[in-house]
């Protein structure tokens, strides 16, 4: 749990909002290469739809 909100929190201290941000994320999950994983964080350089 601590993981998640932190996860949350990260991508409302970037700009994103965090709901925005876990529905785009899980939706890409499943087919999302693990070598490209770092592009799914809440980092500024990271877009969500």
């Amino acid at each position: 749990m601590a993981a998640i909100l932190s996860l949350l929190k990260t991508a409302k201290l970037n700009g994103h909002d965090p709901s925005i941000w876990l529905s785009d994320v899980l939706t890409r999950l499943p087919s999302w290469l693990n070598s490209r994983i770092s592009e799914l964080l809440p980092y500024v350089e990271n877009s969500f739809s």
